[in-house]
């Protein structure tokens, strides 16, 4: 197998819903071969280069998921959403409760058709096989523990990858590769890499950051929903996509054509596109920033299946190299 996919499959199946980030940071931490800091609200930050110019390059570690809010006396798991996405994914879920003792497995069931036509997001539960409220938390499991869609690697066609978690994880890994490749550059901007927490429930952890940071230039890696009639063309396996159009801001269009000049000259292949969500990179927006999301085409966003081109993903790391040492 691609080391760049064993690598990618590595992270994503480490658990970290908005706010419990900690096990995808200390994942990153052991593979840093550079000083870094982790700020107070839990950022992952390393430092590069020195110059007048800043330019920060995110990816979010969170993911979407569930946190626990109680336990019924029957064992089974009360829960909520964090993050946004579509109800119809819960019911029949398999999930990996995360806990302070371990992990534990446990599905989301429904009451089958032939006994109830009345089931609705309200009366789902966790159940993790205990008889009773007792037996559940003699496991450990106690508010606000978490919950995560259990993974599952697929390696689709030879060509494409797909996987939970892969909105940011494959950001996370991008900002690793180019890390690797230009540390040992003689940069003449300061350059921070920047994986970020809570972005997934209202990009905190980038508006920490960029309050007390001054960002000149901010690529926001992370994933472009498609496909459906508002992505138009865009699709998976044509190339990162410049997410320049969601619901959060209007990237740089100055900034847009210096990319394309540059991917251009490189015979990378790119997209242009309009979706929907917001990414960090609006946040460096509002505090002065020229900004343009870099981001992957994700087929299935937000989903246990979400989809992602390799080639894709390869072609991403080159031109955030790229971007990075020829000072766009």
């Amino acid at each position: 197998m691609d080391k760049l996919v064993e690598n990618l499959i590595e992270l994503c199946s480490v658990t970290g819903v908005s706010g419990r980030e900690e096990n995808v940071r200390q994942l990153l931490i052991k593979k840093l071969k550079v000083p870094y800091q982790v700020d107070n609200v839990g950022n992952l930050v390393v430092e590069l280069g020195e110059g007048e110019e800043t330019v920060a390059i995110m990816a979010h570690m969170d993911e979407i998921g569930l946190i626990i809010t109680g336990v019924n006396n029957d064992g089974t798991l009360n829960f909520r959403k964090i993050g946004g996405f579509d109800d119809r994914i819960l019911a029949g879920s398999h999930v990996q409760v995360v806990t302070e003792s371990g992990m534990l497995e446990g599905v989301i069931g429904i009451t089958p058709p032939h006994l109830s036509s009345q089931q609705t997001i309200e009366n789902l539960r966790i159940d993790i096989g205990c008889k009773s409220k007792q037996e559940a938390e003699a496991l450990g499991v106690k508010v606000p523990d978490y919950a995560v869609f259990k993974k599952h690697a697929s390696l689709l066609n030879g060509e494409f990858f797909a996987m939970r978690s892969l909105d940011d994880r494959f950001g996370c890994l991008a900002l690793l590769e180019v890390l690797n490749r230009v540390k040992d550059e003689k940069l003449s901007r300061k350059i921070y890499f920047v994986w970020t927490v809570q972005e997934e429930i209202g990009l905190k952890g980038a508006k920490a950051f960029v309050a007390s940071h001054r960002i000149d230039v901010c690529y926001a890696v992370d994933s472009f929903a498609c496909c459906s009639s508002l992505t138009g063309d865009v699709t998976v396996g044509k190339g990162p996509v410049l997410r320049m159009l969601d619901n959060s801001a209007f990237a740089s269009y100055e900034l847009m054509k210096e990319i394309l000049n540059l991917a251009e000259k490189h015979d990378l292949p790119v997209q242009v596109g309009v979706t929907g969500g917001g990414t960090d990179g609006s946040v460096a927006m509002e505090f002065g920033a020229k900004m343009v999301p870099v981001t992957l085409a994700v087929r299935y966003l937000h989903t246990p299946a979400e989809y992602i081109s390799i080639k894709d993903l390869k072609n991403l790391i080159e031109l955030l190299t790229l971007l990075i040492v020829e000072n766009v």
